[in-house]
C-alpha cells in the first residue's frame, strides 16, 4: 500500500479559525486571518471540535493518491459519499499483468497462499485469452477477482476525514481500509495538528464505544487512564 497526501487547503486550521470568526466578525475574511494569532486558532479550533460545531471544517480539503490496494477496499471507500473518487478503470486500462493483494490470514496459510495465487494464475490466463480473441476489456474484467489492485484519488474535506476516521481506524474496520485511515491520518496530522489531533475511533475521540457486544474493549482502557491521569492530576 502506497498513500500520499497530493495537495490540501493552505494552513488549514487556520482556514477554520477565520471561517468560524466571520460568523461573528464586523470584519472581512482577509482582515481576521492576518489578524488572528496562532494561540488564538488554536484554541478556536479545539472548540469547534469539542462543541460540534464541525461545519467550517469543510472548507479545507486534503487530497490522496492510493496505490496498491485492493478492490474491496475501494468497494468499501466509496461508500463515504462526502467525497471525490477517481480510480483506475478496468474497463479502458487492459489487466493483462495484474497484481493482487494478499490477505494476512492467508499469507499465513501456505496451503491458502499457494490457491490463491493458483486460482489468481488460472484468472490470469483466462483473462488474456479472452482479450486476446477479442473480447472486449470491459467485457473480460468481469472475471476479475475482488483481490486485484487498483489505485484511486480520493479528496475528502476535514469534517468527512473525521468521520471515515472514527468508522475505519476502529478495530472492528477490516484489516486493509483501518490500514489505510490510520497512514491518511498519520499524514493530515503533520499538516493539520489542531484539527486532527483528537482524530482516531470513537473510542479515542469521543470516548464511547458503538460496537456494543462486539467492542475489542480498549474504551474501557482509556477510561481507566483517563480516570488515573485526573487522581494525579488532583493530587498534584
Amino acid at each position: 500500500m502506497h498513500v500520499k497526501l497530493l495537495r490540501y487547503t493552505p494552513e488549514p486550521d487556520r482556514t477554520v479559525a477565520m471561517s468560524a470568526r466571520l460568523c461573528y466578525s464586523p470584519i472581512g475574511a482577509a482582515e481576521l486571518e492576518t489578524k488572528m494569532s496562532d494561540k488564538e486558532v488554536a484554541s478556536l479550533v479545539r472548540r469547534l471540535g469539542q462543541m460540534g460545531h464541525t461545519s467550517t471544517f469543510e472548507h479545507v480539503s486534503f487530497t490522496f493518491a492510493i496505490e496498491g490496494v485492493s478492490r474491496v477496499l475501494t468497494h468499501q471507500l466509496v461508500r463515504h459519499r462526502i467525497a471525490s473518487y477517481s480510480q483506475q478503470s478496468q474497463r479502458y486500462v487492459k489487466e493483462h499483468d495484474f497484481e493482487t493483494i494478499l490477505p494476512p490470514s492467508l499469507a499465513a496459510r501456505p496451503e491458502c497462499k499457494k490457491e490463491f495465487q493458483d486460482l489468481c494464475g488460472k484468472i490470469q490466463d483466462l483473462y488474456n485469452k479472452w482479450t486476446e480473441a477479442g473480447v472486449p476489456a470491459e467485457d473480460a474484467r468481469y472475471i476479475l477477482p475482488n483481490a486485484a489492485e487498483t489505485k484511486i484519488v480520493v479528496t475528502m474535506n476535514a469534517r468527512s476525514l473525521l468521520h471515515f476516521f472514527q468508522l475505519r481506524c476502529c478495530s472492528r474496520a477490516q484489516w486493509e481500509i483501518r490500514a489505510l485511515a490510520w497512514e491518511m491520518l498519520r499524514q493530515v496530522k503533520e499538516v493539520a495538528p489542531i484539527l486532527f489531533e483528537k482524530a482516531g475511533p470513537t473510542c479515542e475521540s469521543d470516548r464511547v464505544c458503538h460496537e456494543g457486544k462486539m467492542s475489542c474493549g480498549r474504551l474501557a482502557k482509556l477510561l481507566a487512564q483517563d480516570a488515573a491521569q485526573k487522581a494525579a492530576g488532583e493530587k498534584a
